[in-house]
C-alpha cells in the first residue's frame, strides 16, 4: 500500500460520500431535481390514488415485485461477499495473474487482501441496506392491507389520507435504502479498478460517479419522470 493507493482510496469515499448525500438530499450539491426525488412524488401520488380503488390488487402486486428485487438483491450481495472471500483464498494465483497484465504497479500478498476484504465490506453494506430496504417493504405491505376503503369510512376522508401519507412515507424510505445499497453495487464496480492499481482505481471510480450522475440529473427517465409529475401538478421542477 502506497500512498497513492491511500489517495484513490480517499477519492473512492469521497465520491460515494458526495453522491449519497446529493441524492438523499443532505446536501443540495447539485441544483437539479434527482430521478430519486421525482419517483417519491409519484409513491405519494400512488397511495392518494389507491384510496379511491374499490379492487387493490394491482397494488398489492406491485408491492410484491418491489419486494421480491430486493429479495434479488440481497442474495446477489451474499453471493458476491463468499466470492470475495473465495479471492482472498486463492490471492497468491489471483495475483499472479494481475502480474501478467502490462503496466501495472506490483502488490503485496497482503495488499491484495485488504483490497479484496474491502469489496466483501462494501458488499456487506449492501447487504445489510437491501435486508432492511426488505423487512421496510413487508411493513409496508402490511400498513398497505390495513388502509380501509373510503367508502367504509365515508367521514373519515382526512384520516385515510393521513394514512396514506404515512404508508408512501414507509415505502420511501425503504426505497431510499434499496437505492443506497443498489448505490453501492454500482460502486464497486469503480473499486474493481484498484486490482489494476491506484490510477485505474480513481480512472474507474471516476467514470462509474459520472454515469451515476447523468442517470440521475441528466438522463431521458428523469425528464420523462419529471414532465409526468408536472402534468399532473402544473408544477415547474
Amino acid at each position: 500500500m502506497t500512498g497513492t493507493d491511500f489517495l484513490a482510496l480517499s477519492f473512492f469515499l469521497l465520491c460515494w460520500f458526495v453522491f449519497d448525500s446529493s441524492v438523499s438530499g443532505r446536501f443540495n450539491l447539485i441544483r437539479r431535481t434527482s430521478l430519486t426525488s421525482a419517483m417519491m412524488i409519484h409513491r405519494r401520488r400512488w397511495m392518494k390514488t389507491a384510496l379511491s380503488r374499490d379492487l387493490r390488487m394491482i397494488d398489492t402486486q406491485i408491492l410484491s415485485g418491489l419486494q421480491n428485487g430486493t429479495a434479488f438483491f440481497a442474495s446477489t450481495s451474499i453471493f458476491a461477499i463468499g466470492g470475495c472471500f473465495a479471492l482472498m483464498g486463492e490471492a497468491d494465483r489471483a495475483q499472479m495473474l494481475f502480474e501478467d497484465l502490462p503496466g501495472l504497479i506490483p502488490s503485496t500478498r497482503a495488499a491484495f487482501e485488504m483490497k479484496a476484504g474491502g469489496l466483501a465490506a462494501i458488499f456487506g453494506y449492501s447487504f445489510f441496506k437491501f435486508g432492511w430496504s426488505y423487512r421496510l417493504f413487508n411493513y409496508n405491505t402490511i400498513l398497505f392491507g390495513a388502509l380501509p376503503m373510503r367508502s367504509d369510512t365515508p367521514e373519515g376522508g382526512k384520516d385515510m389520507e393521513r394514512m396514506a401519507e404515512q404508508i408512501a412515507e414507509v415505502n420511501i424510505i425503504a426505497a431510499r435504502h434499496f437505492n443506497t445499497g443498489l448505490r453501492a453495487i454500482f460502486l464497486s464496480i469503480g473499486y474493481l479498478g484498484w486490482f489494476l492499481g491506484p490510477y485505474a482505481f480513481m480512472a474507474t471510480t471516476a467514470f462509474v460517479f459520472m454515469i451515476l450522475t447523468r442517470r440521475q440529473y441528466f438522463s431521458e427517465a428523469r425528464r420523462t419522470i419529471l414532465e409526468a409529475t408536472q402534468s399532473e401538478s402544473g408544477e415547474t421542477a
